[in-house]
């Protein structure tokens, strides 16, 4: 039998507490709170930093290629891919696919509102997996009847309600040019992304629009947009996209097409360390402040047991596993608070967010295995080793003082 596990043991759960037992419970409760904070708090920076990133790189892709050239405007200058480039985008196992694009700045002047745009021309091979999650209203732009296409128009939610338009709405929109171009659209569709950048700046439309207003060749775009199978390998696939373009192209990716965004997202992680360091010296210092009362209520179980011979080690490891037993019963609390709210705003969204300021109507949770278990394991390794320290104080007491302690 282990003694010390049988001691600790009876000690734990049988034992009558007097003072210390106000002093147990607040320990708990701060191993408990701090497990609960940490694993909220990584889940909903990891939750917000995926739903912005999937917001904006939904939108223009996750590289971007285009001409080569001195030219910072917003309307690119055409090109016709060539097939080098082409087939190392075909055959790179990091791309999911790429799409062509084109843009071009106009003004959309209705019901004594005017609203300067730009005019983003797809064609039918653009995916529409990401609008349609964004759809407010209407339908996507039906490129089956060429002519029909390049009537219609899809604008964001934003341009929508500055503008007093709904779905099924014609108007004129001007296109900024020498001389300046006009062209009527029927709205067919409204989306919101939730970055002001994105909704208060582009519409969708027909890139063969922009092709005739600037006389170009049927197959000229203004560039390329490719999304790429894991995110987290952007600058490595970037890199290599870049080294194997045509000498006349470049590419661009969505981090540094918004730098201002990422940097953002990147402080998040400091944010989240500070936090995570600061809530685990709350849950030591708690866990340390118990053992201590703990060891000083029983000084008198302490000289017995060590009158009767019991080592200052086989001591130690009594109140050591009287402490693993407290810090457990925190982490089975922790969890199951952490993962019960995590769970329930995952599913409800019940706690709410201001979208013009934070890019998402709701707090976003993603909650993974590996971080729950790492967070659990890291409490218990850091607190089992910080807890040494008091527990030395076992072997400083005196069997003949602490009988005579009262």
């Amino acid at each position: 039998m282990n003694i010390e596990y049988f001691i600790a043991r009876r000690i734990a759960i049988k034992s009558e507490r007097t003072f210390s037992k106000l002093i147990v419970r607040i320990a708990i409760a701060g191993v408990m709170l701090s497990l609960a904070v940490m694993m909220l708090s990584v889940a909903i920076i990891k939750g917000f930093k995926t739903e912005i990133q999937e917001k904006v790189r939904g939108y223009i892709g996750d590289v971007r290629i285009f001409k080569f050239d001195l030219n910072n405007s917003f309307e690119q200058t055409p090109f016709v891919p060539g097939g080098e480039t082409l087939q190392h985008l075909k055959t790179n196992p990091n791309v999911a696919y790429y799409q062509p694009y084109a843009t071009k700045p106009a003004i959309i002047a209705v019901n004594d509102e005017v609203e300067g745009i730009n005019f983003k021309g797809i064609d039918k091979s653009f995916n529409w997996d990401y609008i349609k999650n964004h759809l407010v209203d209407g339908r996507v732009i039906n490129f089956a009847d060429s002519a029909q296409a390049m009537k219609e128009i899809m604008i964001s939610q934003f341009t929508a309600n500055r503008l007093k338009l709904k779905t099924g709405d014609d108007f004129i929109m001007y296109f900024v040019q020498d001389p300046p171009r006009k062209r009527p659209f029927k709205i067919v569709g409204i989306y919101a992304v939730g970055v002001e950048e994105i909704d208060k700046g582009f519409v969708l439309g027909d890139m063969n629009v922009i092709r005739r207003l600037n006389n170009w060749g049927p197959n000229e775009i203004g560039g390329l947009e490719i999304r790429i199978k894991d995110f987290s390998k952007l600058k490595e696939v970037s890199t290599g996209i870049y080294e194997n373009l045509e000498v006349n192209l470049r590419s661009e990716s969505v981090a540094e097409f918004f730098p201002a965004i990422f940097t953002w997202l990147s402080l998040l992680d400091v944010n989240t360390r500070v936090l995570l360091i600061l809530m685990m010296i709350v849950g030591v210092i708690n866990m340390i402040t118990a053992l201590l009362i703990m060891i000083l209520e029983r000084t008198n179980m302490i000289g017995m047991l060590k009158a009767f011979g019991m080592t200052d080690y086989s001591v130690i490891k009594i109140f050591l596993y009287n402490a693993v037993y407290l810090v457990g019963i925190g982490l089975l609390l922790g969890n199951i608070l952490g993962l019960g709210l995590g769970f329930i705003q995952k599913y409800t969204h019940v706690f709410k967010l201001d979208q013009g300021s934070y890019y998402l109507s709701y707090v976003p949770v993603e909650l993974h295995f590996v971080d729950v278990l790492v967070l659990n394991i890291g409490i218990v390794v850091i607190c089992f080793v910080v807890l040494i320290l008091p527990s030395l104080l076992v072997s400083k007491i005196s069997p003949l003082k602490a009988i005579r302690f009262k």
